[in-house]
């Protein structure tokens, strides 16, 4: 069996599984590696200083990357040139986050696999690539569903003054924050779509108060109608989910599903669990 070194990453974290020969695994934390912020060299330097040490004296046979930014194929080239600088002698792979999301989810089979984190995507799977993938706009412009697209349902509400009291003294005293720091940190401050993420978390800690339910049920619905009705699949062929607010708010998932007469299938919270099954 060839060692092989899987890879997870987002823009701040990155998870790899050693699998060696014997069939031992071994899990390894790094920094995470965005394209659209390093270089090939930085890439490099890197690996070399938080993965390399970890994993010495290992001959690496196949190297399995997922990360974000490579649908875009410049960036997918930048990554795989690091790591084939850094494992000559391996055959890599360099995928996005999506496909990762696909195979971990649906294995070998067909299906729709569904991005529910700080962001939202989704695509048509058949077993083997991605066929259609519903047009993803960002966090300003998108990403129903998301934890970015829940956070900022919840500081409208809480801005507007939607909240009844009790909401709004919650949200005060988990915060401690004003208006005037929530519109610096989206407006003016970098990586706004993970600060506003960070408010969803108000919705996970609150159920059961119809407002918070409300939102959360909303926020998913806009994802179903936005996205899984483009696909003339989702009623034919399961629907799985991975991400935070998926695994966090699955049981609405499945209400959902219920109602708009589709089948629900595996829900992650990560996808690495699917990966190990899909390259094993």
């Amino acid at each position: 069996m060839p060692t092989k070194l899987i890879a997870d990453s987002g823009a701040t974290k990155c998870e790899w599984c050693l699998i060696t020969s014997n069939g031992k695994k071994k899990t390894i934390a790094t920094q995470g590696i965005s394209p659209y912020f390093l270089n090939q060299l930085q890439i490099v330097e890197l690996l070399q200083q938080e993965l390399l040490p970890k994993i010495k004296g290992i001959t690496i046979d196949e190297l399995f990357y997922y990360g974000t930014g490579l649908s875009n194929a410049n960036n997918a080239r930048i990554v795989k040139a690091a790591l084939k600088q850094l494992f000559p002698k391996a055959k890599v792979e360099a995928n996005s986050d999506l496909l990762a999301a696909a195979r971990a989810l649906c294995l070998d089979q067909r299906g729709i696999a569904c991005i529910l984190g700080t962001g939202s995507n989704s695509c048509y799977y058949n077993g083997k690539k991605i066929m259609k993938n519903s047009p993803g706009l960002g966090y300003v412009l998108g990403d129903e569903g998301s934890g970015a697209y829940l956070g900022k349902k919840v500081v409208q509400h809480y801005l507007y003054r939607t909240f009844d009291e009790d909401l709004a003294s919650r949200f005060e005293k988990h915060f401690q924050t004003t208006a005037i720091d929530i519109l610096e940190n989206v407006y003016k401050k970098p990586l706004a779509n993970r600060y506003l993420a960070s408010f969803a978390i108000f919705l996970a800690e609150n159920r059961g108060h119809y407002m918070i339910e409300n939102i959360i049920e909303d926020g998913l619905n806009d994802f179903f109608f936005t996205h899984l009705c483009k696909y003339r699949e989702s009623w034919t062929r399961p629907i799985h989910f991975i991400g935070s607010i998926a695994y966090g708010f699955r049981d609405v998932l499945k209400g959902l599903c219920n109602s708009y007469e589709l089948e629900l299938g595996t829900v992650l919270k990560k996808p690495m669990q699917g990966l190990l099954v899909y390259h094993q």
